[in-house]
């Protein structure tokens, strides 16, 4: 099978240009032939780029003709669309209808329904725009890079293309990571026949040359940002006299103001800031922690994170709702406190390292959730499936029986 991947980067690298290289290495690693073409929002430079890139988002011919010339000299099976935003634009589609291929599209974010991508807006779950023909309240409180400009191009590309019936005729499968993500996604207008649920991956960690300790602390992997519920963690210490070592591994704009809170409260003994680690080290890190802490705040579409350290048999502590309820059974594979509540999170942690049997139980279902679901043998199944189903289903519609 021939696969054409598609990607707009974003300017800081992130959890789905990770994913677009893990599906590219499983495809290839499967004897397919992968093209992947990617363009970079580090393109966007100066003010004549910014303008350029704002029209581009609605629709842009010169990604349109640049895609189709890539499509008549590769010949793809099928093309496979992670993130069109906003340079390649909605336009790709055009150039995969007019070429006959089908068109698979993972949906990393939220951003068919939502100006900003994360159904999330001062600090908190946020629908406003969901389901809406124009998404007037993210322009109105500049969703977008705190930018009303900026946050009209996005509300007008949605609307011209729900009008135009883009994503209803245009996408031959649309993949989501998690029952939750489809739900929301569903409200937002795409049609619920098209979605395929299938979560991210990753390779077996027990692969790595990684050594065991019996590690006494708990554990924060990820961006240190409002939404990542970092907050709220570093309350439940301040505010209920936690002294449970805690390591942070990750950066972000937080981490200064973060850091200075935590040495002015004299708790820099117990909890210790790593900064950006590699997956060697996060891998070690969570084969050593009694659990991981997952707090976010916002929805999230999956939370690779979670998956990790599934593999490594840690078990997770994370907020009971959107995706992260559903990919953490509570009291099987971790625990669920209510998002935000940083005094139930306190009283999670302390219930968590005062009982360390029945967190290693749990750890070990995590294991086996992780070996039923999420290794890259299973997930390349499933993505085959997908493919195969639309090809077909096209094939069908020029050569019926």
């Amino acid at each position: 099978m021939k696969v054409l991947l598609l990607h707009n980067r974003y300017q800081y690298a992130g959890g789905e240009d990770s994913v677009v290289q893990a599906e590219k290495a499983l495809l290839e690693e499967n004897g397919h032939q992968v093209v992947l073409n990617e363009v970079g929002n580090d393109e966007i430079v100066s003010i004549e780029d910014r303008i350029n890139a704002a029209f581009s988002a609605i629709y842009s011919s010169a990604s349109k003709h640049y895609v189709s010339k890539i499509i008549d000299h590769f010949c793809p099976d099928v093309v496979h669309i992670h993130n069109f935003f906003p340079l390649l634009s909605p336009s790709v589609y055009d150039a995969c209808k007019n070429a006959n291929v089908p068109v698979v599209q993972t949906l990393h974010n939220y951003r068919l329904g939502c100006p900003n991508a994360m159904l999330f807006r001062n600090n908190t779950a946020c629908e406003d725009c969901l389901g809406k023909r124009i998404a007037w309240s993210g322009i109105l409180h500049a969703c977008y890079r705190g930018s009303h400009l900026q946050s009209a191009v996005v509300a007008a590309m949605l609307a011209v293309h729900g009008q135009r019936g883009t994503w209803q005729k245009s996408v031959d499968a649309y993949i989501s990571l998690t029952a939750f993500q489809k739900a929301k996604m569903v409200q937002a207008g795409l049609p619920r026949e098209k979605i395929y649920i299938k979560p991210n991956y990753i390779f077996d960690p027990q692969s790595l040359n990684i050594t065991r300790s019996n590690g006494e602390y708990a554990l924060f992997v990820g961006r240190i940002s409002p939404e990542k519920g970092i907050s709220t963690l570093l309350d439940a210490y301040l505010q209920n006299s936690l002294h449970i070592p805690l390591k942070i591994a990750g950066i972000g704009p937080q981490l200064e103001n973060l850091r200075a809170s935590i040495q002015s409260a004299g708790l820099d003994n117990v909890i210790q800031f790593l900064g950006q680690q590699d997956k060697l080290a996060v891998m070690q890190l969570m084969h050593n922690a009694k659990f991981l802490i997952f707090p976010s705040i916002w929805y999230e579409t999956f939370g690779l994170t979670m998956v990790e350290a599934f593999a490594c048999s840690l078990p997770v502590l994370a907020s009971g709702w959107g995706s992260m309820a559903e990919i953490v059974e509570n009291n099987v594979t971790g625990l669920h406190f209510q998002s935000g509540n940083s005094t139930d999170l306190a009283n999670k942690i302390k219930w968590a390292f005062e009982h360390p049997e029945e967190m290693i139980c749990m750890g070990k279902n995590a294991r086996s959730a992780y070996e039923a679901r999420y290794t890259h043998e299973n997930n390349y199944q499933q993505l085959i499936a997908i493919y195969q189903a639309v090809i077909d289903k096209k094939r069908r519609f020029f050569f019926p029986e």
